[in-house]
């Protein structure tokens, strides 16, 4: 009788102890408000700072939704301050808030929806089973019989849209050294030499794929860390490193537009000096930023452009914007399109542009776009210090308006504010 009393004494301490281990104990209790804008699947992070990176992985993320839990995808970037990333599903309206509580618990299992893929020649972003986007790693050699000073890596291309539609183009013959989309500087004045990354042909410098920092798989996003290198071809030496550059690639699993087929991509680019001295990138129409030589398919019969100040490509170039929207169609394909949209933190934002006119290429009208900050202001890098340009593409089948553009410029450059209610 004695012994039986033990025995069920020690069931109800271990019951008591396996319901304990059981429940969720909450470590942060978050409010998302929308602010003033509408809000439609924005990505959403938050900083943990007090959070052992260790812990990370036994967390679970629920949104409060009339007095019940339910359960959301979410996503642990690591670093010095881990960030948790999510997706404000749905559409919010502006002035709301929503709620969300992390729990550490039992680790949920997501499937990773964006996945990054390493290859001898690139580095493959995909969406499910479909390719997003091509970073080239291999040099690319321009084609057969055409000065090799042309050969490049560190470029996107082939830029996709979700129904398979490429956006971007290399090595037209019209201009060997468009690559894409990538953003080398024109007139770089090194000590007492200038420089020219851009235009190959003139045999100053190149730019270089130079290594990989990180890829990254997962349900929330996906990208890759990549270092690029500018090299000095006029240097004291043969080949001299002159800029140091990382490029930061992540697209996200959301739908920014309801009811449009579109990838969401934000690529920001970090910039040092290599050298003791300073550097100066001269004001001139081309160089750095962010640029795109569009689908030989567009020409000025079948595409358009459209900035966020209402301009066309007639009147675009040299002007400045928050976002610019290029639109064609394909040969029974439909009609694509990508907007670009710079961050309000860009060096001389609104961006200065330059847009080819519908003139260029013989009156062909090939398109070329490119956010310019250096086009009417010099722009002098130091030594020690890290400069950054941040931008986001809307790569989309089908067309879309100015109203939407402005709604995803605002999601970008505004982002919903994440507030701590309890921790």
């Amino acid at each position: 009788m004695i012994m039986n009393r033990h025995l069920i004494t020690l069931l109800i301490i271990l019951s008591f102890s396996l319901q304990g281990m059981s429940q969720k104990t909450e470590i942060l209790h978050l409010s998302v408000g929308s602010g003033n804008f509408e809000r439609i699947n924005s990505p959403v992070s938050f900083g943990l700072e007090s959070v052992s990176i260790s812990d990370t992985l036994s967390f679970q993320l629920f949104e409060k939704v009339n007095g019940k839990l339910v359960q959301k995808i979410f996503q642990i970037e690591p670093g010095y301050i881990p960030q948790l990333w999510w997706i404000l599903d749905g559409t919010t309206a502006p002035g709301k808030t929503r709620e969300y509580i992390l729990f550490k618990d039992d680790p949920q299992k997501f499937e990773n929806k964006i996945t990054t893929v390493v290859t001898p020649e690139s580095i493959i972003l995909k969406n499910g089973n479909d390719d997003v986007l091509h970073y080239q790693t291999a040099v690319m050699y321009p084609p057969a019989k055409i000065d090799t000073a042309y050969k490049r890596s560190g470029f996107i291309h082939p830029l996709m849209t979700p129904s398979g539609n490429i956006l971007t183009r290399v090595s037209p013959p019209d201009h060997y050294h468009h690559v894409g989309i990538w953003n080398p500087w024109t007139r770089v004045r090194i000590g007492k030499h200038v420089t020219d990354f851009w235009n190959l042909y003139e045999k100053q410098g190149t730019v270089r794929f130079a290594g990989i920092n990180s890829i990254v798989s997962g349900p929330v996003y996906g990208g890759f860390s990549v270092r690029q290198e500018h090299i000095d071809f006029q240097g004291k030496k043969p080949e001299e490193l002159a800029i140091n550059e990382v490029w930061d690639v992540r697209t996200w699993n959301a739908e920014p537009v309801a009811g449009l087929k579109a990838w969401l991509i934000d690529l920001t680019t970090f910039l040092s000096v290599a050298g003791d001295s300073a550097i100066v990138f001269e004001a001139y129409r081309y160089g750095g930023g962010i640029g795109i030589r569009a689908n030989e398919e567009w020409t000025k019969d079948n595409s358009s452009v459209l900035t966020s100040e209402g301009k066309t490509r007639k009147d675009a170039d040299g002007t400045r914007a928050r976002w610019t929207d290029l639109n064609g169609a394909f040969k029974n394909k439909g009609q694509s399109g990508i907007v670009f949209f710079s961050h309000p933190a860009n060096r001389e934002h609104p961006e200065p542009m330059r847009v080819w006119p519908e003139n260029m290429n013989n009156n062909r009208g090939d398109v070329y776009f490119e956010f310019c900050p250096i086009r009417y202001k010099e722009w002098v890098l130091n030594p020690g210090k890290l400069y950054r340009l941040k931008y986001r593409m809307l790569v989309y089948d089908g067309k879309i308006n100015k109203e939407t553009a402005d709604r995803i410029w605002n999601d970008f450059a505004y982002p919903p504010v994440v507030k701590v209610i309890s921790r």
